[in-house]
């Protein structure tokens, strides 16, 4: 009520105006009632005018930005002023609040991993995230306000939106090629649908090697039981000769060393997958493993190939000794394995000038094609599925060599090409390459040094 006594104030200061001024006119005129007449209508004016100006520069401010202050007088528009000006700046609050929350809404919206897009009841995209602007092949900005049907035309998204039946999910091929993406629209408002999208690719690619890596272990383990089967009924039902009964018991330890070797390299596969990576300091000799590793290949070659593997290094190399022999031992037995008699079998190791060590496995054997290189690592992955059969191979051994380097910081390396041999490189980190020296040796290598000196 602050504005009431000004106004109180104003009205006594127009009516004593209007008698002074009634006075003055009945004086001159000598008429009573003209006077008072005249005195009344001047009060009134004034007090209309007063108002008239103060009103007309509130207006004037309203219809402007609101960015200044209100007018400042006082009075009843003064209050009126102050009030509105408040209410206009609590306002400007509360919508720069509600931006502000907008804003980090959507960009917690944008940083999800998941596409989001919204349409209104005509499905057409009222906002879309970057995510789902990818998935779709959209642009964020241009095809705003766009029926999503115009721009997603695959049909069996359009017949899915348009069915309204949305208790599972869609499965749609990726619009930007290879890909594979889960589908998910929720109602939402008047009429108002939620679009959620998930790249699945990894998780379907994933399953189909987990259904491969199932079908392929009971492939290779259902052949070999099937042949023990047959000859344990062979020898339960017919009488053979000592000979006969020899052969047969030979196949048998064959076909048991087959799956020995493949339990063996799956349990290898698991526990590389699920061990926390080697240690860094723990250092074993290069050259105690390859000694050993060259002792297993001239055997497995028994002279049909020409060895060239140099094993004395001056290296050492950080990590667990077991697992790299494994990794090592796999390609020089495959390259023994897989080139034919007369061929040669190389392994170098050099030191790289940026520091990386690089072991090398040269063979001169048939060759791998370019299309199946970027496979080769795949469990139960074959380029020729018979003659790895009949050289022993599981099909694991570069899955095995792949976890292994990868476990150590390192990377496996394939060049090969029909007809002049295979080269694989395995690329050691600097942090985990030393010089050798007497301190440090693995653990088989310190074990043959204390065996010898005892002796």
């Amino acid at each position: 009520m602050t504005w009431l006594l000004p106004r109180l104030l104003m009205a006594v200061l127009a009516a004593l105006l209007g008698f002074v001024v009634g006075a003055v006119v009945r004086k001159v005129s000598g008429v009573d009632s003209l006077g008072l007449g005249f005195g009344v209508a001047c009060a009134v004016v004034l007090t209309l005018l007063v108002d008239a100006v103060r009103g007309h520069r509130l207006l004037g401010w309203l219809r402007g930005n609101q960015l200044e202050n209100a007018p400042r007088d006082t009075g009843l528009w003064g209050e009126v002023g102050y009030r509105i000006e408040r209410a206009v700046r609590d306002r400007d609050r509360a919508l720069a609040a509600e931006r502000l929350a907008l804003e980090q809404f959507l960009s917690a919206i944008e940083a999800s991993p998941n596409g989001v897009l919204l349409l209104d009841a005509q499905e057409q995209i009222v906002w879309c995230n970057r995510v789902a602007a990818d998935h779709f092949s959209l642009d964020p900005a241009r095809d705003l306000r766009q029926r999503i049907t115009n721009l997603v035309r695959a049909p069996s998204f359009v017949a899915y939106l348009q069915a309204e039946q949305y208790a599972e999910p869609l499965v749609l091929g990726n619009g930007r090629g290879q890909g594979t993406l889960s589908i998910i629209v929720r109602d939402y408002g008047a009429g108002m649908r939620l679009v959620l999208s998930l790249d699945i690719t990894e998780r379907v690619r994933n399953e189909a090697m987990r259904r491969d890596f199932v079908a392929n272990v009971s492939h290779e383990i259902r052949t070999p039981l099937t042949v023990l089967a047959g000859f344990i009924e062979t020898l339960h039902n017919l009488p053979l000769t000592k000979a006969e009964r020899d052969r047969v018991l030979v196949l048998m330890t064959q076909q048991t060393q087959r799956m020995q070797t493949l339990v063996s390299d799956l349990l290898t596969l698991a526990q590389l997958e699920g061990s926390p990576r080697p240690a860094p300091d723990r250092w074993v000799s290069l050259d105690a493993m390859l000694t050993r590793i060259a002792a297993d290949a001239e055997a497995l070659s028994a002279g049909r190939h020409q060895m060239r593997l140099k094993v004395h290094t001056g290296t050492e190399l950080a990590g667990v000794e077991s697992e790299l022999m494994s990794g090592i031992a796999n390609l020089v037995t495959n390259a023994v394995r897989y080139t034919p008699e007369g061929g040669e079998v190389e392994v170098v190791w050099r030191l790289l000038d940026d520091g990386h060590g690089e072991l090398t496995v040269v063979d001169t054997g048939p060759g791998i094609a370019r299309e199946h290189i970027p496979r080769l690592t795949e469990r139960f992955y074959r380029v020729d599925g018979s003659r790895s059969r009949e050289t022993g191979g599981t099909g694991l051994g570069l899955s095995i060599v792949k976890h292994v380097m990868q476990r150590h910081g390192g990377e496996l390396l394939i060049q090969s090409e029909i007809g002049k041999g295979s080269r694989f490189r395995l690329v050691f980190p600097a942090a985990r390459v030393r010089a050798a020296s007497d301190a440090a040796l693995g653990d088989e290598a310190a074990f043959g040094a204390a065996a010898l000196s005892d002796s």
